[in-house]
């Protein structure tokens, strides 16, 4: 039975909270009774304002910047986090970086950040806050990957090449760790309104997805929290997408 009252007094850490998804995943978070660390690389006005909404609303909250392209940024965000909230229990690798291109007009520092923020700064956000979790026998990860990842999509390559990669790490750590009472899972939206990741015009992506629209960020939060709160579900690369990719 999924029981969100499990993540009462816990600690996330939700980096890419400025954005749709993780602001959305940082409220429920917070409404389930959790500390919340807000990340953010740029908008910084919008991480803090949603840390002080969280915060007026009783929690637990701080917002945290960090540039996560810089391969010392995850360990040192971790580690400020907890200074400032405790031992991370909950870690969601929301962040990422996505821009649209031909296959042909990719380059070769392009390739290397979409690589570096999306795919190598979630293995050491994770590989730094596993040991803590190992050690209390409790951990929840979560990384927001995308549909791209398993059929290509609509955006770019070295995106796509990104979050695939984010799945096969997904399993690699979830089998390792899962015998001390840490999960690891994925999430893999689709064309979710509100997220600075819209491949085109929003009427016409609508159009394509078999519910016939968009996906809020509130739907994807929503399973989130259930992942995040069902201590067996783990390696799993869970699907939001209206129905694009039936797998």
């Amino acid at each position: 039975m999924t029981d969100a009252t499990d993540l009462q007094g816990r600690v996330a850490l939700v980096t890419g909270g400025s954005g749709g998804i993780g602001h959305a995943i940082a409220r429920r978070l917070a409404g389930a009774g959790a500390a919340v660390a807000v990340g953010y690389s740029s908008s910084a006005d919008a991480a803090h304002a949603l840390a002080d909404e969280l915060a007026s609303a009783g929690a637990r909250a701080v917002a945290l910047g960090a540039d996560l392209a810089d391969p010392d940024a995850p360990g040192q965000l971790i580690g400020v986090a907890e200074q400032a909230l405790g031992p991370l229990d909950v870690l969601i690798a929301n962040h990422g970086v996505g821009q649209r291109r031909g296959f042909e007009e990719v380059t070769v520092a392009e390739w290397d950040r979409h690589l570096d923020v999306n795919l190598r700064a979630s293995f050491f956000l994770a590989q730094r806050a596993l040991p803590g979790m190992i050690e209390r026998g409790y951990g929840r990860v979560l990384f927001t990957s995308s549909i791209a990842g398993f059929t290509g999509g609509l955006v770019a390559p070295h995106y796509a090449a990104s979050k695939a990669g984010l799945h096969a790490l997904t399993h690699f750590l979830a089998s390792r760790v899962a015998e001390h009472g840490v999960t690891v899972n994925a999430l893999a939206p689709a064309l979710i309104e509100d997220t600075g990741m819209l491949p085109g015009d929003p009427e016409e992506l609508a159009a394509r997805v078999p519910v016939g629209r968009l996906g809020r960020p509130e739907e994807v939060a929503d399973l989130a929290l259930a992942l995040v709160a069902n201590g067996y579900v783990t390696s799993q690369v869970v699907s939001v997408d209206g129905g694009m990719y039936p797998h």
